[in-house]
């Protein structure tokens, strides 16, 4: 989804009076609130000129402060960026519910120093064993629901924390789950953006038990407490990750499940693995950029890279009508593509490497009209053929880890299971119903995936540790970030505060297909005259501003090395360095 359903801005939809209430629940705006006031204006659209931070012995940036302070401490503890990495996240899920913990999904793209190579870590669950196209026939549907319980997919998030402290960590489970036990346990002050969303409290009755305490909504500046997550996270910490998956919690979630009218069994968890998986690349003017293969759409920003490649992007200006017309129009061609290959690789023979090929794009190169916007693009004839968290940490070792993780809608699937403290996801309903797809429903496969972690490399060094919240947005933000930076020259800072333009309604791997050519939404920022000139061109413009994705990046330099780390403007959070 787009910057979640709280951060709409078309229409005006953030109140604008000094003394607004933003909530966790969502209640009427324009009461003066006795404990903190805030201008709804000033918080959607923020000065875009924060400094680059800049360290040498490590940092971290995520998507609320507490997180990036927690994860500092555990480098300054003596933790590495990997500990760092998974103790912000466990923060996150306490102080950003909405959009990420344990009831979600996991990637993770790592630089080890010492290896001198990149790792990736796929997390993903599978959907149950007992749910397939067979059923969901039978059950006369056209798409799985969105807040169903049967959109659930088993959570990965918990198992990907074990995978990587396991295989790169130095701290103990126990030891990064410290500060996220401590803030769920004790409270915290619940922070501007964050606290923007709603809760139907009648309609999804567990997410309102856990969120609403007293039937009422939480607000910004309020103090937040989850004791039913500090339980949970304390099973995690005596147990590890495999108490997830054994005993009581499974029971507890599997229970859940069939009280709800869900899929799960037992056996769904016990099965439950991670994937450790190449990353996948391709050079962009001498940088080779990094993403992991599918079930994710990372690819999608490989091949929007390379048709945007034999353009003069830089000549162009950052924000032209002409950049944004050619970067909508790689966007198309590469997301056609996306609908019809994307796929869990154990059931479907992907075609990544032809995909992300600069022969491959060299042909669909010539499908862009530099003038004139599509209003049809087909899928390459190949053979053999969707609320989230990004965080990034590294550390004076040199170890860089780009993390992202996600429950996928505003508060996943809106269930949570009880004593827990976590809505499930709702990635389950990125399955397409239709037999003959690729992304097809299948017992026990990963759903299509739209969290993505991206990283750069050049000549073999590692450079850049980012990535760009925002369900489908997510391939769109990282090629516009990478724009910034190294055709138009900006800070890692800068590449995240330009305003940014998302492309809508191109095809998908559910199996709805564009028409008209979709629509263009534009941020904050990028004035009538471009505006005019791209509608010239024949791109369908949506009225009002929106505001897309949520960034953090770390740059790196050598001799010495130093990091340098940016934080969208659009989140709560910041990049934290020492």
């Amino acid at each position: 989804m787009r910057r979640r359903e709280f951060l709409k801005m078309a229409g005006g939809a953030m109140a604008a009076a000094v003394g607004v209430r933003p909530s966790f629940g969502g209640e009427g705006a324009g009461k003066l609130w006795e404990t903190a006031f805030m201008d709804g204006r000033k918080l959607a659209y923020r000065n875009q000129n924060r400094s680059t931070v800049v360290c040498q012995n490590g940092i971290v940036c995520a998507s609320q402060p507490l997180a990036s302070i927690a994860g500092v401490d555990i480098l300054k503890a003596g933790g590495n960026a990997i500990d760092a990495a998974v103790c912000a996240n466990a923060v996150l899920s306490v102080v950003e519910p909405m959009s990420c913990g344990p009831g979600g999904d996991l990637f993770a793209i790592a630089w080890i120093e010492k290896d001198r190579k990149l790792y990736g870590l796929n997390a993903s669950g599978r959907s149950p064993y007992d749910w397939s196209l067979a059923d969901a026939k039978a059950m006369r549907l056209e798409q799985i629901p969105l807040y169903s319980p049967l959109s659930w997919s088993v959570p990965g998030c918990v198992s990907g924390w074990g995978a990587l402290l396991d295989r790169f960590g130095k701290r103990s489970m126990a030891k990064v789950l410290e500060a996220a036990i401590h803030y769920a346990r004790d409270g915290f002050g619940v922070s501007p953006v964050i606290a923007w969303g709603a809760i139907d409290g009648e309609k999804y009755p567990s997410l309102g038990k856990t969120f609403m305490p007293g039937g009422k909504s939480v607000r910004y500046g309020e103090i937040f407490k989850n004791a039913d997550m500090a339980e949970f996270f304390a099973v995690i910490a005596k147990g590890g990750a495999k108490a997830f998956y054994e005993g009581q919690i499974a029971e507890r979630i599997v229970k859940f499940s069939a009280e709800q009218g869900g899929r799960f069994s037992m056996r769904d968890f016990a099965e439950h693995k991670v994937s450790w998986v190449e990353p996948v690349s391709s050079n962009y003017r001498g940088y080779d950029v990094w993403e992991l293969p599918p079930n994710g759409q990372g690819i999608a920003a490989l091949q929007i890279l390379n048709l945007l490649e034999h353009f003069d992007i830089a000549g162009l200006g950052a924000n032209s009508a002409e950049q944004l017309h050619l970067f909508i129009e790689a966007k198309k061609l590469a997301f056609e593509d996306r609908a019809v290959y994307y796929a869990d690789m154990d059931f479907a023979d992907v075609p990544v490497k032809r995909l992300i090929s600069k022969e491959y794009a060299a042909e669909r190169a010539k499908l862009i009209d530099p003038k004139r916007a599509a209003r049809q693009v087909k899928a390459g004839r190949l053979t053999g053929t969707g609320d989230t968290v990004y965080l990034t940490a590294a550390d004076k070792e040199g170890n860089m880890v780009s993390l992202i993780q996600s429950i996928y809608h505003h508060w996943g699937s809106h269930y949570v299971p009880d004593g827990l403290g976590f809505a499930l996801q709702n990635r389950g309903q990125m399955f397409s119903l239709n037999a003959g797809d690729f992304n097809k429903l299948e017992p026990h496969k990963r759903p299509f995936h739209t969290i993505i972690p991206g990283f750069v490399t050049k000549a073999g060094e590692p450079v850049f540790s980012f990535g760009v919240m925002g369900g489908s947005f997510q391939p769109q933000g990282h090629a516009q970030v990478l724009m910034n930076i190294i055709d138009f020259g900006m800070s890692v800072q800068q590449a995240g505060e330009q305003p940014r333009v998302m492309h809508n309604e191109s095809s998908t791997p559910t199996g709805l297909k564009m028409v008209g050519g979709g629509s263009v939404s534009l941020e904050r920022g990028i004035g009538d005259v471009v505006r005019e000139k791209l509608a010239a061109m024949g791109h369908k413009l949506t009225a009002g501003v929106g505001v897309f994705g949520g960034y953090q990046g770390i740059w790196r330099k050598g001799n010495p090395r130093r990091y340098f780390g940016g934080s969208d403007p659009r989140k709560d959070g910041c990049a934290i360095g020492y």
